[in-house]
């Protein structure tokens, strides 16, 4: 009665579009806590294929192996000039910042791949191996493994230190391993990311887990997978299979993402960085017949934003 005395307090003085925002939101969690939701699942691939626009597919069949194919070949939508011509990037790079630059990367990448991490002003930082994508290193603690909307991450005892978790689960240091693998060709690199990828997918299913809990973070990460994706565009270690779990899961970020903006909790950097994520994947996946809407969401988000500072 208490606990329900204080939430009816904390909703004076909201408007009525926050309400319908927060509630909207509520039941959304709701409807994924029971198993209702269809954000609480990986589709079929049957399932999945039909979220995506055949006509941009250039006639590749609807398969794994098809749309890696086509993600190979595409010339449109571009990513960032770096990628267009490898080996031009590779001679810019030397040219500009000679052999140390090149030297610090691939030591970087290859702790990576040792299974140590350097986050937030931590050396060395071990999350077992494989890696324990719910573990906090430093206290031991590691996240239950239940819906996301029934963690309290800013618990130290049930979390521990969330920064450092979420720092990690971001993935940013997959262009770090993508940089050494164009400066060197080593699939060492390519290989690390494909075993990291394929883990964090089989240990954070869908809403399960600490790492759905902030759709900020959700975003960063989506950002990283796509820099990644083009990274390893060519390697032998992203596999059909892979790439095909991988755009599933990204759907399913986007699909977070659009449900779970952060209008009424953080609308500075959490609601921007949130944006810039939606803007990413509509974007640079105008295969789902819901990209436009992505795209036009973050971007309208962001400019939104920019008029506000």
């Amino acid at each position: 009665m208490i606990e329900s005395l204080g939430k009816l307090k904390k909703l004076r003085g909201r408007s009525l579009d926050e309400l319908r925002v927060r509630s909207a939101q509520a039941l959304a969690a709701g409807t994924e806590r029971c198993g209702l939701s269809t954000q609480a699942r990986l589709p079929r691939d049957s399932d999945f294929f039909k979220l995506l626009d055949s006509m941009r597919l250039g006639g590749e069949p609807l398969s794994a192996e098809g749309l890696l194919s086509h993600f190979r070949a595409r010339s449109e939508p571009q990513f960032f000039a770096a990628f267009g011509d490898q080996g031009e990037t590779r001679r810019e790079l030397r040219g500009r910042w000679g052999a140390p630059a090149r030297t610090s990367v691939i030591e970087r990448a290859r702790r990576i791949t040792e299974g140590r991490f350097d986050l937030l002003g931590l050396r060395g930082l071990s999350f077992g191996s494989p890696v324990d994508w719910h573990l906090e290193p430093v206290s031991g603690k590691r996240a239950p493994l239940r819906h996301w909307s029934r963690i309290n991450y800013l618990d130290a005892g049930v979390a521990g230190d969330k920064k450092i978790v979420w720092e990690l689960n971001r993935q940013q240091y997959f262009a770090t391993l993508g940089r050494a693998y164009w400066h060197t060709g080593d699939e060492l690199y390519a290989r690390t990311f494909a075993e990291h990828l394929t883990s964090w997918m089989e240990q954070n299913p869908p809403k399960l887990g600490i790492n759905w809990s902030s759709s900020l973070e959700v975003s960063l990460r989506a950002i990283s997978w796509l820099w990644a994706l083009y990274f390893f565009r060519d390697s032998e270690h992203l596999t059909p299979h892979l790439f095909l779990r991988a755009l599933k899961f990204l759907h399913l970020h986007a699909r977070h993402l659009e449900t779970y903006l952060s209008t009424y909790f953080s609308p500075n950097t959490h609601l921007t960085g949130e944006a810039l994520g939606l803007f990413y994947l509509g974007t640079m996946l105008p295969e789902f017949r819901r990209a436009s809407r992505w795209r036009e969401t973050g971007a309208r988000i962001l400019l939104a934003e920019l008029e506000r500072h």
